[in-house]
């Protein structure tokens, strides 16, 4: 039987309600109130014998505190300080969907935005989703892409939360079901230790509607975890993954500690932590 770490992060002192409400979920253990506004943090008397039982924990306490503007994690007995994070990419560590935008620009946003609906339905798998997708984007000049390499909209929090991993020692990586050319600009600005995501194929300077080379499914993103723990030499239980969306849900399992980013609700009732009303930066609470 082991103690787990119960850590609140709002960006405004909260009300004596949601104090009260937040230090009855968690009693007999008591909060470090002063912390508050950068993590107010406590050991949970309640026996936690594993790591589903931590995430029953954040959710009774998310119940428990109704509305109020608390992001949550709880660290489970066998998590460990971070020393990486692996990230998503596309409404993660960016505030945009980066086939969306493409869509777009080449007037097929309708077209792609069915396919999408497919998927959420249960019609297509990932993959089939994504390569059905691409197919929609061919022709699209490779410029378009460049140009949307060059102004990629960071999630809020984001730049902090990479200033902060860099003054802790934690190494950054993007596992992406997106596109390399966005993945590789964005770990080129801000200094990130790997990024993977999938190759639009091209020829004469336009996308020629495929993916080259195999797709970065679910699976594929809970590998690039243990690839990269064992890169670094690290222990599975020093790994942080944070993501939105159902392919993510893997990795998120996969690592030490799983953060659910503003997420669709299947992943992030699955989730150790969720980060639904700040930014990326009240990570850096969790990684501790």
């Amino acid at each position: 039987m082991s103690n787990s770490t119960l850590v609140a992060v709002a960006d405004a002192p909260l009300a004596p309600a949601t104090w009260s409400a937040l230090a009855a979920a968690v009693a007999p253990a008591t909060l470090d109130a002063p912390a508050i506004g950068h993590g107010a943090r406590a050991a949970v008397a309640a026996v936690v014998d594993s790591r589903a039982d931590a995430v029953a924990l954040r959710q009774r306490v998310a119940i428990a505190l109704g509305d109020a503007a608390v992001d949550l994690a709880v660290r489970g007995p066998t998590a460990r300080p971070a020393r990486l994070v692996v990230m998503d990419m596309d409404s993660t560590a960016i505030a945009i969907e980066v086939i969306d935008e493409l869509a777009r620009v080449h007037g097929v946003g309708p077209a792609v935005a069915a396919i999408t609906e497919q998927a959420m339905r249960g019609e297509l798998d990932f993959e089939a989703s994504l390569r059905a997708r691409v197919a929609q984007l061919a022709g699209l000049p490779v410029a378009e892409l460049d140009a949307l390499a060059a102004r990629l909209p960071l999630s809020p929090g984001m730049s902090t939360l990479v200033e902060g991993c860099r003054a802790r020692g934690v190494r950054l990586a993007i596992a992406s079901g997106g596109f390399t050319f966005a993945a590789e600009a964005l770990g080129a600005r801000l200094g990130l230790d790997h990024v993977e995501a999938n190759r639009l194929a091209r020829a004469d300077g336009r996308l020629t509607g495929e993916v080259v080379g195999p797709v970065v499914t679910a699976a594929r993103k809970a590998a690039i975890v243990d690839e990269l723990a064992a890169r670094f030499g690290l222990d599975l239980a020093e790994v942080v993954a944070i993501g939105d969306g159902a392919n993510d849900r893997a990795m998120l399992a996969r690592a030490g500690l799983g953060v659910a980013y503003r997420a669709k609700p299947a992943l992030r009732a699955a989730a150790d932590a969720t980060i639904d009303h700040g930014g990326l930066d009240h990570a850096l609470a969790f990684l501790a």
